[in-house]
């Protein structure tokens, strides 16, 4: 390729050139960025159609703004792929989620482009005006535009930031990038009024012509006028169609098209050159260019690497994960017990109740992007009688730590947290590895954790957790099932809490779920060393039965405890915690996750990395039987 043939992306200086590009070139210079996006997120897999939708509008607020004196901050992240390509990282765009490579998401140490980190829906307007109440503080220079979808408008957070902006009047912009998506369509009340904005934006137009001729009329527009707040109130109420936003105190201005440049351009311009907050609001399109993401835009929302290289998803079909097995356990046993509910925030594929909702519509709650009110709405069920089951990311259940305490746990209410993606989740990254769900979880008073060792056990745990007449939580990983078979009827698990799958003398290893597989490996490379281990399934962590723990540290040398969540606080603390207590010396090593964010890459490598994996539990396991036991004088 000669240098009059390279595409503009590697001939352009970006994003600064993009402020003197003709149209024509800022059009041509959006079909490579999707190029691009199409091209690396078939490799790499990653979120493909927010990305897509998005490609005008990173090219229009970077034309429009000076970046990164500028600040933009992206909600959830999903979308900032063309962000990254226009602001010196399309070099690298090619290791996006690759270990060592870009992250998926904004990130503040990878760019000062990247003014605030994000990963989790609904905190860009809180954020955005932080960072510009700071700077009116300080001084400083630069304007601040969040970018949140429709979504991420569906969680609690994002209102009360719109009201916290409202009453300081700050200078703010947010851009609504409606595409009428999160992962699959939207629901709720918001997201009705959001399509009748999108769906007649002629109303806009006319609320404009009718108050400039109101004003021009001879007679009239003088007394228009002296009429003053209520009639200017009273036509607003009627013709303006974002009057939900001007009542929080920003001006609206929309629907516009989001794939428009020229005039995205010059609505951004107008909007910035506002005193208070205002809310652009744009109409895109989730997959726009991509034929197949935009014809199934859910499916595409996030997709793993392509073997064909294109894009193309393939064959969905595969083992049975342990998303799926809850899934269906759950249609199972609601078939048998019409008190059972299920509730997802936003995320009924993800977690498996599309299969609820798919054979008992009438039991399934999609709250939208609210994980404290669907915890809080769980609650209000249970009291009543009935048996929700909140599915979750573990994650996102940081997000409603305190409705599962004051809200569930206080009233010792039945409602069953099925958390899915415990643990390391891969190339998402910190963001949504699930490494803190057993700290956080076993503090609090009367809560049941469950953690199963395959999907038949996790089936099983779901019927126990139903019977219990107090709140509990069943963490499981990402990850295809172990190929265990699936029996009917699914029967509740009455113990043991502790199951010995094999017996050795000199060394126990007490293993929950996905660990406990890489403990029956790491006995037997143990045994080639002439070391005997006993590996212990530890499938209820709260209550612990401190009862068969105690009986395995006093017939071993020692024990070693291995989890796939934070070591602080975790499972294996509460061993060294019930030994403690107990007064019982043994030597007691503990695996898990380390006491630091942990990065984004292939789940093995990362496993590696952090020492979950069977060759290092099988060190740790020999080095802590040599080891010669401390006393501190």
């Amino acid at each position: 390729m000669t240098p009059g043939d390279a595409r503009l992306l590697d001939r352009l200086t970006l994003p600064d050139d993009l402020r003197t590009l003709e149209p024509a070139g800022l059009r041509a210079l959006a079909e490579e960025l999707r190029a691009e996006i199409v091209a690396t997120i078939a490799c790499n897999g990653g979120h493909l159609g927010s990305s897509l939708g998005a490609v005008e509008l990173a090219i229009a607020l970077h034309a429009e703004l000076d970046t990164p004196r500028d600040a933009i901050v992206w909600d959830v992240g999903h979308q900032s792929y063309a962000h990254k390509l226009l602001t010196g990282r399309a070099n690298s765009f090619s290791t996006i989620r690759t270990l060592g490579g870009l992250s998926g998401f904004p990130c503040r140490d990878e760019s000062p482009y990247d003014a605030y980190g994000t990963g989790h829906s609904s905190t860009s307007i809180s954020a955005a005006l932080g960072l510009l109440e700071a700077r009116r503080r300080s001084e400083a220079e630069g304007r601040v535009v969040a970018v949140i979808g429709d979504g991420a408008l569906t969680g609690g957070m994002a209102y009360e930031a719109l009201n916290h902006a409202g009453h300081l009047g700050s200078p703010l912009l947010v851009v609504l990038n409606d595409n009428t998506m999160s992962i699959e369509r939207n629901v709720g009340a918001i997201s009705n009024y959001l399509s009748r904005l999108r769906t007649d934006p002629k109303l806009y137009r006319l609320r404009r012509d009718l108050e400039r001729r109101m004003q021009n009329l001879p007679g009239v527009g003088e007394r228009v006028a002296s009429l003053g707040e209520q009639l200017k109130g009273a036509v607003k109420a009627a013709l303006v169609p974002g009057m939900l936003f001007e009542e929080l105190g920003f001006t609206y201005v929309g629907v516009v098209d989001g794939h428009d440049i020229e005039q995205l351009r010059l609505d951004l311009r107008r909007a910035l050159a506002v005193e208070g907050p205002v809310l652009l609001h744009c109409r895109t399109v989730k997959g726009k260019g991509y034929a197949p993401a935009e014809r199934h835009p859910g499916r595409y929302h996030g997709v793993p690497p392509s073997p064909a290289g294109n894009g193309d998803k393939g064959n969905p079909e595969g083992p049975t994960t342990y998303t799926r097995a809850f899934g269906e356990a759950l249609v199972a046993l609601a078939a048998e017990d019409e008190r059972i509910l299920g509730i997802t925030a936003a995320m009924a594929g993800g977690t498996g109740l599309d299969l609820l909702q798919a054979a008992y519509p009438e039991r399934f709650f999609d709250v939208g992007i609210a994980e404290a009110h669907a915890v809080g709405f769980a609650a209000g069920l249970a009291a009543e009688g009935k048996r929700p089951v909140v599915a979750v990311y573990s994650t996102f259940l940081q997000r409603a730590y305190d409705q599962l305490i004051h809200d569930v746990c206080l009233q010792r209410l039945p409602v069953v947290f099925a958390v899915d993606r415990a643990g390391l989740v891969g190339e998402d990254g910190p963001t949504h590895h699930g490494a803190f769900d057993l700290s956080f979880s076993r503090i609090v008073p009367g809560l049941t954790v469950f953690v199963p060792k395959d999907e038949a056990e996790l089936q099983r745990l779901l019927a126990t957790a139903l019977t219990l007449d107090g709140p509990s939580i069943i963490r499981y990983p990402r990850s295809a099932g172990t190929g265990v078979t699936l029996t009917r009827p699914i029967l509740p698990i009455e113990g043991p809490w502790v199951e010995l799958l094999q017996q050795g003398e000199e060394l126990a290893l007490l293993a929950l779920g996905p660990a406990v597989a890489m403990a029956q490996e790491a006995a037997a490379l143990l045994a080639q060393r002439g070391i005997t281990a006993t590996v212990a399934n530890v499938r209820r962590v709260r209550p612990l039965d401190g009862r068969a723990i105690i009986a395995l540290a006093r017939a071993h040398r020692g024990l070693l405890t291995i989890e796939d969540n934070a070591l602080a606080g975790g499972f294996g603390s509460a061993v060294l915690e019930l030994l403690s207590d107990q007064g019982i010396l043994t030597k007691v090593a503990r695996i898990g996750l380390p006491d630091e964010f942990v990065e984004h890459g292939p789940l093995p490598v990362l496993r590696r990395q952090v020492g979950l994996d069977p060759e290092s539990i099988a060190a740790a396991g020999a080095g802590l039987l040599s080891a010669e036991p401390r006393v501190d004088n």
